[in-house]
């Protein structure tokens, strides 16, 4: 019997990208099936708080780059950045073309049993700098390809369940504020909550006193 956990992602998270393809790898390897669950960043979510602190975006920028570095993961933040934002102002566009659809197609390939694999093919795509401009041409359906799903079949569920998603979406932000954490990626698992792309192995770590074992 797999144990089960929850990966709450958000897919302009430079921390959820460094850690996707690891969890994916855990969950191929070991036995754990973990779910994606999707969650609008807080630049959708509530912008009035976001990067309050000037020095926050900085670091943040700073701090993924020599992450990815050290970790090995291609890295360069994307072109177009999933949220339409003047950086220097911080002050978030009313007019948002790629991250609602990211996050619903995300939500729509968990719904398939693909959560994981989905969000780091793409995110691979997105946040990799192998490619300018992720969203134009085949490089977005590609990436859906080979995480066995159909980016046409995505965006229609998209287009035509739009509200029923985002409700969705919307229940998974509740379950990991009642999980007792508000950022991305946390790992949530037997209710204990995992913050950040530095907490996998501690998360393995619990998951192996609770019988995880290769499989």
């Amino acid at each position: 019997m797999a144990l089960l956990a929850d990966l709450y992602f958000s897919f302009r998270s430079p921390y959820s990208y460094l850690a996707i393809g690891r969890y994916r790898e855990l969950a191929e390897t070991h036995t754990v099936d973990i779910a994606l669950r999707p969650v609008y960043p807080i630049a959708i979510r509530d912008p009035d708080i976001l990067f309050t602190n000037a020095l926050q975006g900085r670091y943040i920028f700073i701090d993924a780059a020599r992450s990815a570095q050290m970790l090995g993961i291609p890295y360069r933040w994307p072109r177009p950045d999933p949220v339409v934002q003047d950086m220097m102002t911080r002050k978030v566009s009313e007019d948002q073309p790629y991250i609602h659809r990211l996050t619903r197609m995300g939500q729509a390939a968990q719904k398939r049993g693909k959560g994981l694999a989905f969000a780091d093919e793409v995110s691979k795509v997105i946040w990799s700098g192998a490619v300018d401009d992720w969203h134009e041409g085949e490089q977005l359906a590609e990436a859906v390809s080979r995480a066995g799903l159909d980016l046409a079949e995505l965006d229609a569920e998209v287009a035509a369940e739009a509200d029923a998603l985002d409700a969705e979406i919307a229940a998974n932000q509740d379950a990991l504020t009642a999980a007792g954490h508000w950022g991305v990626p946390t790992l949530v698992f037997e209710g204990e909550p995992f913050f950040g792309q530095d907490r996998i192995e501690m998360a393995k770590w619990r998951m192996e006193q609770k019988g995880l074992a290769e499989r």
